[in-house]
């Protein structure tokens, strides 16, 4: 059984376009065996499992969001901090239309999906309120990926007729986007659009060929971090020939061969089969027990070793570059590492985030490794590794003593040498605070 399912159940409507009558019905959302999508009809309390809707506007939103709903990662760690363009992109209920949709947030990581359905909000007089629980869960990316293409086909099968109105017909839009899916060069393409946060056409030619270009030399994932980046900052994203310049005028030399090592280590799930977190806060965990650190604070040199660099990467602040932390490898076993952060805890974080990127097993040997503030799950995962490595909950705990006061707190980022704003993630991401 599919852990995700958009269902739609025939029925009859007497009025409206020829697409939305031969595609009337009741929508449902079904993500692991939970309905996403129940509520009441309005002057009844029979609970359904969806409303009655025509399947035709679900698919077109589908269709013409795909790129944005497989790539585009949200722009903030909270996400009630979003913009029109990406609302209109990732929220269901903005389809329109004349209906009132299932009020379900969709947002990729690049491996996996988040769906978070909230209840209507009010008891007012509304067609359909969805009365069903507050709920994020997750689905593998693939997983739904197979879900819309399943659903799109039923609703295309539909629609085969001739368009009623002057726009290009559903099936002519799912012929069309298949035909890029399967097109290397135009799928790529697609992809840093949309990580850029642009539907598809939207974004300046030849800036998205600029990007594809940078590939060649700073690497395919690297250029879709970069980009998802530029989306977060609502910036322009970074340039192969702008990541050379400041790692020649910031940087500081490294070598591959003197940066830590894991074993393979059955304890840490494989890449994209889980949260990102628990892949960072497990290998973070084998670096601790490999080094045997226990739950002492990690000192600048032992940090800086660890990522096969000096301890100035971390105590010169004065050398800072604009918008990312990185390692660029060259052709040898050299590199040249740099922090963007002038503050020494928040250059503490973005090493460790860089030691934890050269150690997942992600199967990506690209020259650039980027530390940014894009929420992909790459970046979701060095997070989590280098808030565990520097303030391991069990430590943090012990320290605290059961004093989680602001105080406390700010003892405990003292003593790990860590910002207060990670003493807080590390609690509120263990439910020890609100």
């Amino acid at each position: 059984m599919n852990s995700l399912r958009f269902e739609l159940s025939p029925s009859s409507l007497d009025v409206g376009t020829r697409e939305e009558r031969a595609t009337f019905g009741q929508f449902s959302v079904v993500v692991n065996e939970s309905v996403a999508s129940e509520g009441v009809a309005l002057g009844s309390n029979e609970l359904l499992p969806g409303p009655y809707v025509p399947g035709y506007h679900v698919a077109d939103w589908l269709v013409r969001n795909w790129w944005r709903l497989a790539y585009e990662p949200s722009l903030d760690d909270d996400l009630e901090n979003t913009t029109m363009g990406w609302d209109l992109a990732h929220r269901m209920s903005t389809i329109g239309e004349g209906y009132v949709w299932p009020n379900i947030l969709l947002v990729s990581d690049g491996l996996r999906m988040t769906l978070t359905t909230v209840a209507s909000q009010d008891s007012g007089a509304r067609a359909f309120r969805y009365v069903g629980p507050d709920k994020t869960q997750v689905v593998d990316l693939e997983e739904y990926l197979q879900a819309v293409q399943s659903f799109l086909s039923n609703v295309v099968e539909l629609t085969k007729f001739k368009s009623s109105t002057s726009k290009p017909s559903l099936h002519d839009s799912w012929d069309k986007l298949q035909t890029e899916i399967g097109d290397s060069k135009t799928s790529t393409l697609r992809r840093i659009e949309a990580m850029l946060g642009y539907d598809p056409g939207e974004a300046n030619e030849k800036d998205i060929q600029s990007s594809i270009d940078d590939m060649r030399r700073l690497g395919n994932d690297a250029v879709a971090e970069l980009a998802a980046d530029a989306n977060t900052r609502h910036n322009s994203i970074s340039r192969a020939k702008d990541v050379s310049k400041a790692a020649r005028r910031v940087g500081f030399d490294g070598k591959i061969d003197d940066a830590i090592r894991l074993e393979s280590n059955s304890n840490i799930q494989s890449w994209g089969e889980c949260d990102a977190w628990r892949i960072g806060v497990a290998t973070a965990h084998a670096v601790r027990h490999s080094e045997r650190l226990n739950g002492q604070p990690i000192g600048n040199t032992r940090l800086a070793s660890m990522a096969g660099t000096s301890q100035n990467v971390i105590s010169t602040t004065s050398r800072s570059s604009d918008k990312l932390s990185f390692v660029i490898k060259d052709e040898s076993s050299k590199f040249r590492i740099a922090m963007r952060s002038r503050w020494e805890t928040g250059r503490r974080f973005d090493v460790a985030r860089l030691v934890a990127d050269r150690l997942f097993d992600n199967g990506i040997d690209d020259a650039l490794l980027p530390a940014t503030q894009a929420y992909t799950y790459r970046q979701k995962a060095q997070r989590a590794f280098a808030a565990e490595l520097l303030a391991p909950f069990d430590a943090l705990e012990d320290f605290l003593s059961g004093d989680r006061s602001e105080e406390r707190r700010n003892e405990a980022a003292d003593h790990f040498n860590v910002s207060t704003y990670v003493i807080s993630g590390v609690l509120q991401n263990n439910l020890r605070l609100q």
